[in-house]
């Protein structure tokens, strides 16, 4: 060739473009996430088909979920009705014994004797009420009396009969309403289950 083409010496232009090492770098990479992808997969379908890890599993529940206890049994507690309940006034006030009976009475519950406080309880009772029976009436009966009264105090003595005494103190105002006494009741004997963490 002549002219401006002319090839002088021994070195010749290069006809191909020159390799860029980016590429090649790229496709590496590539293919080494997915060898990577294709080894997790095959290791993912050996566990599913062998089962391998429901132990692994099943430790990491236990670990992450705390045991949760079981409610309590739901407490067999008497109606109301199968309560007798004597009614004793310890304030000064008149008539406030009668008054708390024909209440009780209305809700449900027997009333047995009515009248002023003994004077080992008379103007001694500082809260809102005592309730006073045998030892076997702290799991039963003084619970769900005290729906009606929270707050009142409770003792017991040695009596042999199932019946309670309600000695109004100095601090008694009224009764719950009926609607409160029914969800405090129903709060004793359906207690709510222990919520769970997991």
């Amino acid at each position: 060739m002549g002219g401006k083409y002319r090839i002088t010496g021994d070195k010749y232009p290069r006809m191909r473009r020159p390799r860029r090492r980016s590429r090649l770098v790229l496709a590496a990479t590539a293919s080494v996430v997915a060898l990577g992808l294709a080894g997790w997969g095959t290791l993912q379908l050996i566990d599913v088909f062998t089962g391998g890890d429901k132990q692994a599993s099943a430790a990491d529940r236990t670990a992450a979920c705390p045991t949760v206890r079981p409610s309590a049994p739901a407490k067999v507690l008497p109606q109301p009705a199968k309560i007798t309940v004597n009614v004793y006034n310890a304030t000064p006030r008149g008539g406030l014994a009668k008054a708390a009976a024909d209440e009780l009475k209305s809700r449900g519950f027997t009333i047995g004797k009515v009248g002023n406080a003994a004077a080992a309880y008379d103007k001694k009772v500082a809260g809102t009420a005592l309730l006073l029976g045998a030892p076997t009436a702290v799991n039963g009966t003084f619970p769900v009396l005290g729906t009606q009264l929270p707050g009142a105090g409770t003792k017991t003595d040695a009596r042999k009969g199932a019946d309670v005494d309600l000695i109004i103190g100095t601090k008694f105002t009224a009764f719950s309403t009926p609607q409160a006494a029914a969800t405090a009741l129903t709060a004793l004997t359906k207690p709510a289950p222990s919520p769970s963490s997991c």
